[in-house]
């Protein structure tokens, strides 16, 4: 039986197939073996970067150390926006051992419940703010303290003059520009972030990394704009009284060197406090001196007069006709406040005359008319450089009809902004040669460098220099002399200028009107030097530019070259001239609820008075001894009462 060969054959089959499989394990247990070298070869070798990268994220803590952002000042170097040093605390809650007791020191601190600092401290994060931006002063007894799993970063905070809120505009809580010039500037002003590079030990306290690159933080380039505090400061309290004084919806004031085409002050009405700006609204942020485009009524007729004195040849003697105010135009009638006859040309312009001004511009003709006012600057932006500047409406003459013409003629069918409008005058004011306006004047680097500067810019030369001194002599300064702009004369200065009244479109001219009240005008009429716009939006317990915005012209100017030594310089005051104006440089008393007694400070040396304080210096004013807007004499004490905020 053992010799029976198919037994022994059966038998070799089962051992070779068993050495086989046996093999086969081998392979397999030794592929093993080669897959975990090389894992652990790749950890080691090839994914090192990896995975220091990931324990890193684990152990290291990386702080942004803030560069210090650029300062904003005006033209004679008072710094309108600053950033001050700030502390801002955070906390890692899962290393924080005591929440109950930190808790309670952060709510004694800084006023805040127990219970808010207790849900930040439990949520599920490795990093949570628990305040931001404190002054340096209050956050000092925490910063001192060594708490677990609580740190502190130094940060900036935006701090601002508080005037030209919608051109300078603000930061948000990170130090970043999100409107106006903070926002259009943002890359000049914001520098470079450092680096600081922690390691965490087991138990949760850091210390700087030993090997790590530390970034050093650049601060930001600087920004010196054209704008004039104190008269920036003047415009708006001229305008703010104005839009109370007749219950207006709104006002713009502009003031521009018409040499250089430098703005010395651009101000809006209402506006709004950049250092507690939490429930500022879109109306308040608008800055209605370039966005906001209208009809310009009476003060569009030096196109008219420019194009007449130029393609008609017409001096102030010329006769026209009022038509004793009333004059039919196709089917439509256009009408004047007086019933004027047979009169002058200057008398005319001088007296607004609605109806010369129209069958002027027809006599004119379309192609030269519109060539005038495309030359004075309407109907393309000015190029100031603010963001959302509206290029106005000056229609094509192909899409005119034809009442467009007559009815331009004294400023209807077009539209412009406050800024173009004043453009227009400063242009015949600087020899009729239009400059480019500009606000800002140059930046400077970190090493107090000039880095870029904007130059005077000529535009074109819209009228010759002999009809644009023969404008401002015969027709803009009657106006004021003996016209409807007599509200706008300043003692001691001569000045020339255009009222302008006119009715605004609500989707019809008829029914309940409202009404837009200007005036514009240069100084002083023999060697102009600055060009002034007012425009009230809305008056409602009057609306005649005469009544409103003329005697507005007039304070803005009187106290402007009262308070600003470079304007008697360039007007060549003489001691008796500048003692007329002494008799009307009262200032307005800020509203300064709410603000830290530094800003308060700050705000009321800018405005000449002074300031007396009583209560927590820490807190910010909770009342005033002189209500805002009330007019007083430079050098007066207001008092303010500080406390904290509840």
């Amino acid at each position: 039986m053992n010799g029976d060969p198919s037994i022994e054959h059966a038998g070799g089959t089962s051992d070779r197939e068993f050495g086989r499989r046996l093999g086969f394990m081998g392979v397999l247990i030794l592929l093993f073996f080669v897959a975990i070298v090389v894992k652990l070869l790749g950890i080691q070798v090839v994914d090192v970067r990896k995975y220091r990268e990931k324990a890193s994220r684990q152990y290291d803590i990386v702080v942004t150390e803030k560069a210090r952002r650029g300062r904003i000042f005006d033209r004679n170097g008072r710094q309108l926006a600053e950033s001050i040093e700030s502390i801002s605390f955070y906390a890692d809650p899962l290393h924080v051992e005591n929440r109950d007791e930190v808790a309670q020191s952060f709510a004694a601190a800084f006023g805040k419940s127990k219970h808010y600092y207790l849900d930040l401290l439990k949520r599920e994060k490795r990093f949570v703010w628990l305040e931001r931006n404190i002054p340096v002063a209050r956050a000092a007894g925490l910063m001192t303290e060594k708490i677990k799993g609580v740190g502190f970063r130094r940060e900036q905070q935006r701090s601002y003059l508080n005037i030209a809120s919608q051109i300078i505009g603000f930061t948000d809580r990170d130090d970043r520009g999100i409107s106006g010039l903070e926002q259009q500037l943002d890359s000049e002003l914001r520098g470079r972030d450092g680096i600081r590079i922690f390691q965490r030990s087991a138990t949760g306290e850091s210390y700087p990394a030993p090997d790590a690159e530390q970034i050093e933080p650049m601060s930001g380039n600087d920004v010196e704009l054209t704008i004039d505090a104190d008269v920036q400061g003047i415009v708006e309290d001229e305008i703010m009284q104005a839009v109370l004084n007749f219950r207006a919806k709104a006002a713009v004031g502009i003031v521009m060197d018409v040499r250089s085409g430098e703005i010395i002050a651009m101000a809006n009405y209402p506006s709004f406090d950049m250092n507690h700006r939490t429930t500022v609204t879109s109306e308040q942020m608008r800055n209605r001196a370039v966005t906001d485009m209208f009809e310009p009524g009476s003060t569009f007729k030096v196109v008219m007069a420019s194009a007449a004195t130029e393609t008609l040849h017409w001096t102030a003697s010329q006769m026209v006709d009022g038509h004793q105010g009333t004059l039919q135009v196709y089917d439509r009638q256009i009408t004047d406040h007086e019933r004027l006859g047979v009169i002058t040309f200057k008398e005319a312009i001088t007296q607004s005359s609605n109806i010369v001004a129209a069958t002027t511009a027809m006599k004119v003709g379309p192609e030269n008319f519109y060539n005038y006012a495309s030359s004075l600057g309407f109907g393309k932006k000015t190029g100031v450089g603010l963001i959302g500047e509206s290029s106005g409406i000056l229609k094509p003459i192909a899409k005119w009809d034809r009442t467009t013409l007559p009815w331009m003629g004294y400023g209807y069918q077009v539209m412009a902004t406050p800024l173009q409008v004043l453009q227009s005058y400063a242009t015949i004011a600087n020899d009729g040669l239009r400059m480019k306006p500009f606000i800002i004047k140059r930046i400077i680097d970190r090493d107090g460098k000039p880095r870029k500067a904007t130059e005077p810019k000529k535009v074109i030369q819209a009228v010759t220099p002999e009809t644009a001194r023969y404008m401002a002599r015969e027709y803009f300064r009657a106006v004021v002399e003996k016209g409807t702009g007599v509200s706008a004369a300043v003692e001691g200065i001569e000045v020339a200028g255009k009222t302008g009244t006119a009715q605004k479109y609500t989707g019809s001219y008829h029914g309940q009107r409202a009404y837009l009240s200007t005036f514009v005008g240069f100084f002083p009429v023999d060697k102009p030097q600055y060009a002034v716009i007012i425009v009230v939006d809305e008056p409602q317990t009057a609306y005649y530019a005469a009544a409103v915005a003329a005697p507005v012209f007039k304070n803005v100017c009187g106290r402007a070259v009262a308070c600003s030594r470079e304007m008697q310089g360039r007007l060549n005051m003489k001691s008796t001239e500048k003692a007329n104006l002494d008799r009307i440089s009262t200032v307005v008393v800020p509203e300064l609820k709410g603000l830290r007694m530094r800003e308060a400070a700050r705000l009321l040396e800018w405005h000449g008075l002074v300031m007396e304080h009583t209560g927590d210096t820490d807190g910010v004013v909770a009342s005033q001894s002189v209500t805002s807007g009330t007019k007083v004499q430079k050098e007066t004490k207001v008092s303010v009462s500080l406390a904290r905020k509840p």
